[in-house]
Order: structure tokens, then sequence, then C-alpha cells
């Protein structure tokens, strides 16, 4: 055979190979694109509820129904209800997600109710759940985000606005100084719902019920979890404190300031009492039977877990009552022997234990369950921690 004839024989053989060899390479080096590793946001989920998918969110509750959505007291480990920010309240902004048997001790909200306002990620099938949107049979769940994309993306040390309340807020966005005040008193103002003081005694087994044992409360000074039937003025009761005390200012226990649940608490009888009407303010001897509590002849000090706590229930009154609706126009000042006039102190110290404590997620849920299922209005102070400087600062 000619030399020419076998040469181009040997190259038709060998084009085929390759060929062959050249579309493996590729399909072994192919690189995923960047689109397709990416977590989706909830939003995204909800609007793409086929096949499956990867999303980030925040924990906002534990979905019953598909339009229920329990942000404490829950029921369940079974079910959770996640969205882009964690103070969304809207359930058509929340995508239900399925918890099954081996995730329950890990994330049921029921066995972890702490677990609220958590970053989770979840794979999953995105089918509806609840007739909601949802991801169920999950096959991966994790605490916090995989990518930096979704609700951690423009998360920061100290929330700042969030689609969940930015309607609620709107007047009071890029506001500060003494016109974000005045703007946030017309807003936790308006359209509020007020309770009797009888009925504080069953809001507060709602607000203040332990995550551990629903058949007891948590005493915000103490600490202790105590039965919710044990409310009442016997040694051994817990009775309802007013964190801003009804003296200073003379408002007493009608509705209005003495029935607001943002600053009433369930405490135990004595100390309470202890507690009287003083100021707050850091130093004094210890309290017995409250550890990390101290008071001396005009201050209160509480412990460290709840000290932001404290200082944000004041911020808020200070803020609500301006003199406006027949009750006397609350202020804060640095004094620690304000008596019976309608101040409280000390601010420089309150604005300290604010950014010492900063918001918790159980502080969150009660300002939820305040808001949606008491009186309709928030804590602003919570939800943005931030206006405290600029208002108080």
């Amino acid at each position: 055979m000619p030399a020419p004839t076998l040469h181009r024989r040997i190259v038709a053989l060998l084009i085929p190979v390759l060929a062959g060899l050249l579309a493996a390479s590729v399909t072994v080096f192919r690189m995923p694109s960047a689109e397709a590793a990416a977590p989706l946001t909830v939003a995204q989920a909800i609007s793409g509820q086929s096949g499956t998918g990867t999303v980030v969110g925040y924990i906002v509750g534990e979905p019953t129904a598909t339009d229920t959505v329990r942000f404490s007291s829950f029921t369940g480990d079974t079910a959770l209800a996640i969205a882009d920010s964690r103070n969304e309240t809207s359930t058509a902004r929340m995508l239900y997600v399925q918890v099954t048997s081996s995730y329950r001790p890990v994330f049921g909200l029921a066995t972890n109710p702490s677990n609220v306002g958590r970053t989770v990620t979840v794979t999953g099938t995105l089918t509806a759940y609840f007739s909601h949107a949802g991801l169920k049979s999950p096959t991966a769940m994790t605490f916090g985000a995989t990518a930096t994309t979704g609700p951690t993306a423009t998360a920061t040390a100290t929330p700042t606005a969030s689609s969940g309340t930015d309607a609620y807020y709107a007047a009071a966005l890029g506001k500060s100084g003494p016109g974000l005040k005045s703007v946030l008193h017309t807003i936790v103002s308006t359209g509020v719902t007020t309770i009797s003081y009888d009925a504080v005694w069953n809001a507060l087994k709602v607000t203040d019920q332990d995550p551990a044992n629903s058949a007891n409360v948590i005493l915000l000074y103490s600490g202790v979890s105590r039965s919710k039937t044990l409310n009442g003025g016997a040694t051994g009761n817990w009775n309802r404190e007013h964190v801003w005390p009804q003296s200073h200012g003379d408002f007493g226990t009608a509705n209005g300031p003495g029935t607001d649940l943002h600053h009433l608490r369930p405490e135990d009888v004595t100390i309470n009492a202890l507690r009287g009407n003083k100021d707050f303010d850091a130093g004094g001897t210890a309290v017995s039977g409250a550890t990390g509590n101290y008071t001396d002849a005009d201050s209160w000090e509480p412990r460290a877990a709840i000290k932001g706590d404290v200082a944000r229930m004041v911020f808020y009154m200070a803020v609500r009552y301006e003199g406006g609706d027949s009750w006397a126009d609350l202020e804060l000042n640095n004094s620690t022997a304000n008596g019976s006039n309608p101040y409280l102190g000390k601010l420089s110290t309150l604005l300290a234990w604010h950014t010492q404590d900063p918001p918790s997620a159980a502080e969150r849920t009660r300002n939820q369950v305040i808001y949606s299922s008491y009186q309709r209005n928030r804590n602003p102070f919570i939800d943005h921690p931030e206006w405290a400087a600029s208002i108080f600062g």
C-alpha cells in the first residue's frame, strides 16, 4: 500500500478517538457555575417551588396552619417557619420547613425555643407544606449560612431596618434625635389596644413562659422558673413588677402605663418589694434570693442577663408616654433620687447596660407576642437598638 494512503487511513482512524478523548476531558474539567452553587433566599424559594434547593433564612417561628405561625409557646418540633428577616411577621414571606425526626433534637422549637432568630441553611424538596410554600424531606440542616448570599449578606452587629418591620417604622427610618423620638412616640401610640390590670396576669403567663417548662414563668430579676399558678400576693408567689415604678408618674394600675406589657414582668413577691420604686444604677449589696442583683438606699442593679432588657423597657416607656394622653410625661435622667417625680435614672448606666446586653432571641419573641397578641405596638429599641444612642445618648 502506498505510504500516503496508509497515512490517510491512520489519521481517519485516530480522529474519532481524539474527539472522544477531548469530549471526556471537557466533561471532567467543566466547573459548576456560581449561580448553581449559591443557596436561595426565602423569597426565591417561595417563588420557585420545584425540585431540590438549598435555602438560607432566619428561624422566626413554628407553623401550625396555612396562615398561622406561633412566635412563642411552641407546641412541637416538626416544623419551622423561616424568613429573610428575623423580625418577619407576614406568613406570605415565610417558607415552611418540615423538620424530620433526625433533625428535631437540634432544630425543633418546642425543644429549642432559643433557636428563634438564628440563621439556618437547609436543603430539601421545594414543595408545599401546610398548603403553603415550603421545603420538605430535608437532607441537610445547619446553623449559619453556607455562602454570602441570602439574609446574612446584609446582617450587621447592630440590626437596622428589616423587611419585617420596615412598614411599621416607615415614618421613622432615616430620622435621628428629637425628631426620631417624636415620630416613634406617634408610631407606638397609634392603634394600641390596652388591657386591664387583671388581664395582665394571664398575659404574663404567655409572654414570660419558661421555654423549658410550659407550666412555668421565668421571673425577671431572680431568673427563677415558677409555676404559673403561683401568682398572687403571698410569700412564695409571683406578682406583677412595674419596671418603670408606678410612683414615678403616679399612674397606678389603670389601663395605660400601669398595664403596659412592655414593662410589666413576673417577679417574686419579696424581691418585687425589695426593688420597690428605686431607680437603676450599678452597685450596692447583694440581694438575697436574687443572685446577681444588688441594691442600696436609692438604686437597683439587675442581674447581667437582663440589664439590657431593663434598659430597653424604660427607653420604651420614655418614648411611649409623653404627657399627651392624660398620663404624666415620663422622662429619663441621670439621677437616682427621683422619688415620685415622673423621671427615672440613671440614664448613663442604662445606656451602658443596653450596649453590654443586646436584644436576645427571647426578648425579640416577647416583643412580637405583645405586638401580635395583645397591644398591637412594639418596643422600637428591641427592633432597632441603634436608636437608643440617637435619642438618649
